[in-house]
């Protein structure tokens, strides 16, 4: 259930596994919840090892995407680096102490000095800084869509919503909205936030996330993505021209509060990228991230025959060419990777949280 990107690539993984009749249910449409308005950003620079294992693979696939779904349209990865801002000796260290686990499991980050991050990013003024984080290997999709587009013409995608799944002898019921039932051997929940709605003992809520847009800008103006974690502020300008900026702690009513999330942009702009002062950020966009308690996925089998894969904070894109691999081979193959062990849905009721600290 669920054709936004995790969804999609499990299919994909499926089929190329062998398995004959995979089929996606979907209420809506082809990356019509969350798959369908995120950026497109693929980063490496995470607080917990899994992740940044997931993280990994998926960039490498993402590298090769064009070639591995015999795309038409080229997504055209971008290496432009993320740089994560500490402005205290605090937020240095803690970024520090990620750059080493990051380094562990063979992501090349590292610590630079407020000068040489002037120097990655011409836009910055370093005067607040005490140090950054770095990767060069991050970057983004110009075209993310045509990834969810291409896999999408794999799968075999029905729409129909599913108001309900009952356990059954041989497999799972799948009650469908229009009255109608379908039986399955196995079934994957994949709805982000709405998983919950047919899996209730999911511990994922609902959070809203908003970005403001500028108009496309002909001018590069700034190239690697910018994060202030203290600031609750990050920045990029997109391959269209388009420069996008979010304070990260935006929440409420827009009617209201809009004033208030944008003044507080500004104010990060004048003192962190100077460059962008007179960009007009005039279009502001909705998204909806699926969070649990510890900012973590949830992924693995809940009951016999019933899996998830829902819960990613926002980062689901990023991860998903690895999150489909392993929910697909642990279906299909009985394999059990790591962080099906890790990021269980067990870890809740049996306290064994494990914090992502890198969340944006």
């Amino acid at each position: 259930m669920g054709a936004g990107v995790t969804g999609l690539f499990v299919a994909h993984e499926l089929s190329r596994l062998g398995v004959e009749s995979v089929t996606v249910y979907e209420r809506s449409g082809i990356g019509a919840g969350a798959s369908g308005v995120q950026p497109g950003g693929i980063r490496q620079q995470w607080g917990t090892a899994v992740n940044c294992l997931l993280a990994r693979e998926s960039l490498a696939f993402y590298r090769e995407a064009r070639v591995r779904l015999e795309m038409r349209v080229d997504p055209r990865f971008q290496a432009c680096g993320y740089l994560f801002l500490g402005h205290s000796p605090e937020t240095r260290a803690r970024l520090a102490a990620n750059v080493a686990l990051q380094n562990e499991v063979g992501v090349p980050s590292r610590i630079v000095e407020p000068d040489e991050a002037a120097w990655l990013v011409p836009a910055l003024d370093p005067s607040s800084l005490a140090g950054a984080s770095w990767c060069a290997e991050d970057g983004y999709l110009d075209r993310p869509q045509a990834v969810l587009e291409a896999l999408g013409e794999r799968a075999t995608v029905v729409r129909a919503e599913v108001v309900g799944l009952t356990e059954e002898r041989s497999g799972w019921e799948l009650a469908f909205a229009d009255g109608t039932s379908t039986t399955a051997a196995s079934v994957l929940v994949a709805a982000g936030w709405e998983s919950r709605a047919l899996v209730p003992e999911l511990p994922i809520e609902r959070e809203a996330r908003y970005l403001f847009l500028s108009e496309p800008i002909r001018e590069r103006l700034l190239e690697p993505l910018v994060i202030s974690p203290e600031r609750h502020f990050a920045a990029k300008q997109l391959a269209d021209g388009r420069v996008l900026a979010s304070d990260l702690t935006a929440a409420g009513d827009p009617g209201l509060e809009r004033d208030g999330w944008q003044r507080h942009v500004r104010e990060c702009v004048e003192t962190l990228l100077p460059a962008l002062e007179f960009v007009s950020l005039s279009l502001l966009v909705k998204g909806l991230y699926d969070v649990t308690p510890d900012h973590q996925a949830i992924l693995g089998e809940v009951r016999p025959g019933l899996w998830v894969a829902a819960g990613f904070s926002g980062h689901g894109f990023m991860l998903a060419p690895a999150v489909g691999r392993i929910i697909a081979e642990a279906i299909a193959l009985g394999r059990e990777d790591e962080a099906l062990r890790l990021l269980d849905a067990r870890r809740f009721a049996e306290g064994r949280l494990l914090p992502e600290p890198q969340v944006v």
